[in-house]
C-alpha cells in the first residue's frame, strides 16, 4: 500500500488489510474501552453455555464465536471431565472446531466471548487461531476466589492480557464484565 492510500488513520490501515470485513474492525474500535452494545448479550450466551457444561457434569466454563455480523458461528464448553481430558477448556475446544472450519483471515475478524478469563493454555489456542478479540466474564482472580485451593482448578496468576500481548499480533481483550453473573455458574460447584 502507498503512503498515498493511507491517511495515517489506523483505522484506515486496518480496513485495508482486511478489506471484505471492515464492519467488524469499524465497529469494535468505535466504542470506548471496546465494549460495544451486543458483547453483553454474547457474553450472557456464553455464561448459559457454561451452565450447559455444568449440567453435562464438566466445570462451568463456556465459550462462543461470533463473526463481524454479529452471527454466532460456533459454542463450545468445558469438556475436561466427560472427555477425561484436561485440556478440554472450552476456549481450546472452541479453538480447535474453528481453526478447522474459518481460515485464520476470518477468525481475525471474529470475537470469541467466553464466560472466564481464558487461561495461559488457552490464550495460546486464541493467539494461534489468530482471533484478534477475546470479550470475557469472570476475572482468573475472581476464579481463583471461588475456587480456592481446589485440585480440580489449580488457577494460573497469568492475566491472558500478558499472554496475548506478548506475542506479535495485536489482540484486543474486553474484560471482566459483568462478574456477578459470570460467578453465578460456579456456585456451590468448586467447594
Amino acid at each position: 500500500m502507498s503512503s498515498g492510500q493511507n491517511s495515517g488513520n489506523r483505522d484506515s490501515l486496518l480496513i485495508a488489510v482486511f478489506r471484505g470485513h471492515s464492519f467488524c474492525l469499524n465497529h469494535y474500535l468505535n466504542y470506548a474501552g471496546g465494549v460495544n452494545p451486543s458483547d453483553l448479550d454474547f457474553l450472557r450466551r456464553a455464561l448459559e453455555v457454561a451452565g450447559v457444561a455444568r449440567q453435562h457434569g464438566n466445570h462451568p466454563f463456556g465459550a462462543i464465536l461470533v463473526d463481524s455480523h454479529g452471527k454466532v458461528l460456533l459454542e463450545a464448553e468445558n469438556t475436561v471431565e466427560t472427555e477425561r481430558d484436561c485440556t478440554g477448556h472450552a476456549e481450546l475446544n472452541l479453538m480447535r472446531l474453528a481453526s478447522r472450519q474459518y481460515t485464520a483471515d476470518f477468525l481475525a475478524t471474529c470475537t470469541l466471548y467466553t464466560s472466564t478469563e481464558p487461561c495461559a493454555m488457552c490464550s495460546g489456542a486464541i493467539y494461534w487461531g489468530n482471533v484478534r478479540r477475546v470479550v470475557y466474564g469472570l476475572s482468573e482472580a475472581g476464579l481463583l476466589k471461588l475456587t480456592g485451593d481446589n485440585p480440580a482448578n489449580p488457577t494460573l496468576h497469568l492475566p491472558c492480557r500478558v499472554v496475548l500481548g506478548s506475542g506479535q499480533k495485536a489482540i484486543q481483550v474486553v474484560g471482566p464484565l459483568v462478574e456477578d453473573e459470570a460467578a453465578a455458574v460456579h456456585e456451590g460447584f468448586w467447594r
